[in-house]
């Protein structure tokens, strides 16, 4: 058994971290109130913006959806993977990490992949194995539409000059503070309404159909990779608070199991102590 000081050494160091893992988690549970009610309130519209312009793109030709929605034969893909700048997570990080080799194994085999990757973490481990093209690790300093809009400009003009014929989004889409649904998301090409039909609707357009729906293409792609990135953003701290209430839990449990060690091996040399002081008495008297 452990002497004593060690004991109380080791009650005192997870003392220490305990104090460390439940700041880090109130940290976390600020920042996530924030991040899921700035993502609760844009989701909708988010999908209201894809949902309409997919339905108008259906009862209008190629030509006049304009080039991101040209359907090419796939030989090049980007992946833009989302992870966090910072660890401390679960398995935020590693989900996204497993679910991108997997992606590219199961879809793209013998094609060539280039990655474009947001967030410190998945670019230090991808980067060791496939071809990372650009990394941005500043985004979530400043996370603005405006900011992520140029990003989203970016991969329109490497579609649009036909660098690639495919651009993917894989993030973990925001469900709540315990779990995040992994989320592989066409970018580009615009993906057609399921069914290949528009649902008729009774709208009259001004100026014209194919002007809205040019205008809006921009504006619904700078959309969702902006939404993409906060559903990251928030199922980051989710995944943190969670974390971090596992571990001081855990921490707890630890620490009452040392002080429980302690207090025996306490009473086991007071124990001693009076036996030898008991003894040496009677050896006295003797």
């Amino acid at each position: 058994m452990a002497n004593l000081k060690e004991i109380r050494n080791r009650i005192s160091s997870i003392g220490s971290t305990m104090q460390i893992t439940k700041a880090m988690k109130m940290v976390s549970a600020a920042k996530l109130k924030k991040a899921q009610d700035a993502i609760t309130q844009m989701r909708p519209y988010a999908n209201k913006l894809t949902e309409l312009l997919q339905n108008l793109s259906a009862s209008l030709d190629d030509d006049a959806t304009g080039v991101y929605s040209t359907q090419r034969e796939v030989s090049n893909v980007l992946l833009v993977v989302i992870t966090s700048n910072r660890g401390l997570c679960g398995g935020f990080n590693s989900s996204i990490i497993k679910a991108t080799k997997k992606h590219i194994a199961t879809n793209y085999a013998g094609k060539n992949v280039d990655l474009f990757t947001i967030g410190k973490k998945g670019d230090a481990i991808l980067a060791k194995e496939l071809k990372v093209i650009e990394n941005n690790i500043t985004i979530f300093d400043d996370l603005t539409f405006d900011n992520t809009a140029v990003i989203a400009e970016s991969l329109m003009t490497q579609f649009t000059e036909g660098n690639y014929d495919k651009i993917e989004i894989i993030y973990n889409r925001f469900k709540n503070a315990a779990t995040q649904i992994t989320t592989v998301e066409q970018f580009l090409p615009i993906k057609p309404i399921e069914g290949g039909t528009a649902i008729n609707t009774d709208y009259l357009f001004e100026p014209s159909k194919s002007e809205i729906i040019l205008e809006l293409i921009p504006k619904s792609l700078k959309t969702q990779l902006y939404k993409a990135i906060r559903d990251s953003y928030a199922s980051e701290h989710g995944a943190r608070m969670t974390a971090m209430h596992k571990a001081t839990d855990n921490a707890t449990e630890l620490r009452d199991d040392l002080k429980l060690t302690y207090n025996k091996a306490r009473q086991s040399a007071i124990t001693n102590e009076i036996l030898e002081i008991v003894g040496g008495a009677e050896a006295l008297n003797g």
